[in-house]
């Protein structure tokens, strides 16, 4: 008989101390939409997650880069000064964005448990990931090119320096 596979946790850790030799580390976040239903390729969503990405940077010290929304799922870089931690933004941000469903008369759960996140290390793999994300629609057969699908762009300039 077979040995039973293992359980793995519910939610990932989190890093609570992150060290770098960076004053703001640059995080590649990836969060989903539970059972994946196509619920993000609005503008009312997009517009909500640009509202709530500029108005959180002042408040909570965390900035957002480059950003891609696909239908059932998002990809976000951030920057945080440690003011708060990733954990809380994100639950703020799916709390927004779970509001402006609601509004669309969506029905939840939206979210599913937990969300993705790694430090990036080099600003060589800044760029190699965005690259990679930023081409997520094509390989999707949303669009021919990267640069017309509309729930993309960049908050704020992150730099390595």
């Amino acid at each position: 008989m077979d040995e039973p596979l293992t359980q793995f946790p519910r939610r990932p850790r989190r890093l609570k101390i992150i060290w770098s030799t960076r004053s703001r580390p640059i995080f590649f976040i990836t969060a989903c939409i539970n059972n994946r239903w196509p619920l993000l390729k609005t503008s009312d969503v997009h517009n909500e997650f640009i509202r709530y990405c500029l108005d959180s940077s002042k408040r909570t010290g965390v900035w957002v880069g480059r950003y891609v929304i696909m239908p059932n799922h998002l990809h976000v870089f951030v920057s945080c000064d440690g003011s708060l931690s990733l954990s809380r933004w994100m639950k703020g941000l799916k709390g927004s964005l779970s509001k402006c469903l609601r509004a669309l008369g969506q029905v939840g759960p939206f979210w599913q448990d937990g969300f993705f996140d790694h430090l990036l290390r080099s600003g060589e793999s800044y760029s190699k990931k965005w690259q990679y994300v930023f081409l997520n629609p094509v390989r999707a057969g949303f669009v021919e090119r990267a640069e017309d699908w509309s729930y993309s762009g960049e908050i704020e300039v992150l730099s390595w320096e």
